[in-house]
């Protein structure tokens, strides 16, 4: 009984979403669908419409968002996006009223999440960097990995509410772990990436079927959420986004920023940088990143 009137409590909160792109959209139709009350703005109005029909309530700013809010979420495109959302005269931090739980699930600057707790604090706020993985598959399932960074209160009261868009939430530590966490992912993703790809056009180039060689390198020690993903997909050809390529050049240049700042050797990290930008400029910007298989073809004729 205790828990079924937790969970009640928790649902009469007003949370507050902030950006509903592909992703935003699907984790706020999520919160939506297990009852939550959810109000809504975007800079584009009509990506909100679906939502709208939902029952979702449409706000016409940010701070008359904040201002009726309990949780708010943000889930904006850059760190950019999130520094004027949060720091703005008319953004979250002025007109937040006092105990509202602020969670930022844009994959951010680690130094930027720091900040914004800095901040938060100083207000009587709380505030979680909670960055994801997963892609729009993820999002739109409910199975997201959510890393985050923040006080434990902050996180203990989150919880409830994340557990509607994913199933892996990982408590990391302080402000800004959450953030480091994401960047240590996607590093290590975009430098499996590219092993995959190579693995690939080498087994074509001897003549091998590539798929074969993927099914035996699956259960071996190579194997990788990315090679089940993704590879048969690349053989394929198909390159619809489920993550974009522009938005991991800026992950993996947010992912330098952080090892430069912190005197850390990222070799690979530049390598991946450099062949993603270079697939950007050949027109690929807008298709998933597993495109990154088209620049090895061309460079391997």
């Amino acid at each position: 009984m205790k828990g079924l009137i937790k969970i009640v409590k928790e649902k009469n909160k007003i949370i507050g979403f902030i950006g509903t792109g592909v992703m935003g959209n699907a984790m706020a139709k999520n919160l939506l669908k297990i009852g939550y009350s959810v109000i809504v703005y975007t800079r584009t109005k009509e990506k909100a419409e679906n939502l709208l029909n939902l029952g979702a309530i449409w706000k016409n700013s940010i701070q008359e968002l904040v201002s009726t809010s309990d949780v708010i979420i943000s889930m904006v495109g850059s760190p950019k996006d999130v520094e004027e959302v949060y720091f703005s005269d008319s953004g979250i931090l002025e007109n937040a009223k006092q105990g509202t739980l602020l969670i930022d699930m844009t994959t951010s600057k680690p130094s930027l999440a720091k900040r914004i707790f800095q901040a938060a604090h100083s207000k009587k706020l709380l505030t979680l960097d909670a960055p994801v993985s997963g892609g729009e598959n993820g999002a739109k399932q409910g199975t997201l990995s959510i890393m985050t960074g923040g006080t434990e209160e902050a996180y203990k009261q989150s919880l409830p509410i994340l557990e509607a868009m994913g199933k892996n939430i990982i408590y990391k530590g302080k402000a800004g772990s959450g953030q480091f966490t994401k960047m240590c992912n996607q590093m290590a993703m975009a430098n499996n990436m590219m092993g995959v790809c190579e693995a690939i056009i080498l087994a074509e180039k001897s003549g091998m079927d590539p798929k074969s060689v993927i099914d035996t390198m699956s259960v071996g020690t190579s194997n990788s959420w990315v090679m089940g993903n993704l590879a048969y997909k690349m053989i394929e050809g198909d390159f619809t986004p489920g993550f974009y390529v522009k938005h991991l050049i800026k992950d993996l240049t947010i992912a330098l920023e952080s090892a430069q700042e912190l005197n850390v050797a990222a070799p690979g990290l530049e390598l991946c940088l450099r062949l993603f930008k270079e697939l950007e400029g050949m027109g690929e910007g807008d298709n998933g990143t597993r495109a990154l298989i088209k620049l090895y073809k061309i460079k391997s004729k």
